[in-house]
């Protein structure tokens, strides 16, 4: 099974770009010909014993420790088991760290600064997972659907090959990390496959619609729910 968890990393890197394929991988690891790398993955020769730092050097993300055994996940920012299954423990981004996430946020020591939470689970989470602090009340239209000021909102990474295709603006509202912007928290009311253009839309009708192009978000994330409501006087 650690030639499955290979082959889900080298998956992994070719969906973030590191190469066009397989072969591709294989020369970042050292391998100077398809055959030879090839043959490692179909089990006929075995793992060299430097292998795991190869793949930890092409990126640090990567856990090797689950890698040779399965245990945790594939990437160590991912949400990591706490006890039991009912709990996972995420990154919390709080109002005063949001000015330098979008340009901290692909820096594993910035992730592994920033406080963390424990989210209790009703089922098996797969993804990276941030807990984002709500900074303001564009989201507060007294509904039920609200969404207010410094409440703590548990999201889920929307991977950024999905952008190109039509976004499911119907089942989410969405955290959007904006290169100039910061941290928004909105509804996504519209998506242009063709421009890239999505229209976001505030709850709080005191607050107009805008246009931010995908070109300009660094990341993006499913609002999942609310884990922590502020008190409201």
């Amino acid at each position: 099974m650690e030639l499955e968890r290979v082959k889900a990393v080298i998956k992994w890197l070719i969906g973030q770009g590191y190469a066009d394929n397989q072969e591709g991988v294989g020369k970042l690891l050292g391998y100077a010909n398809k055959s030879s790398f090839s043959q490692v993955l179909n089990g006929k020769k075995p793992l060299p014993a430097n292998f795991m730092e190869r793949l930890a050097a092409i990126n640090s993300k990567i856990d090797t420790g689950w890698v040779k055994t399965g245990r945790g996940n594939m990437l160590k920012n991912e949400a990591a088991p706490l006890r039991g299954a009912d709990f996972i423990s995420v990154p919390l981004v709080p109002v005063s760290a949001q000015a330098g996430y979008p340009s901290g946020y692909s820096d594993e020591e910035y992730i592994e600064s920033l406080p963390t939470i424990p989210v209790i689970v009703d089922r098996n989470y797969h993804g990276r997972y941030r807990v984002f602090e709500v900074n303001g009340d564009s989201m507060d239209d007294g509904s039920r659907n609200a969404i207010y000021d410094k409440d703590k909102i548990l999201c889920r990474e929307v991977k950024r090959d999905l952008w190109y295709n039509k976004l499911h603006i119907r089942d989410w509202f969405f955290v959007i990390v904006h290169r100039y912007d910061g941290v928004i928290v909105k509804q996504i009311v519209d998506h242009s496959v063709d421009t890239g253009n999505i229209i976001c839309h505030s709850l709080n009708p005191l607050f107009e619609d805008f246009v931010i192009n995908l070109n300009d978000v660094m990341e993006l994330y499913n609002v999942i729910k609310i884990v922590d409501r502020s008190a409201r006087m």
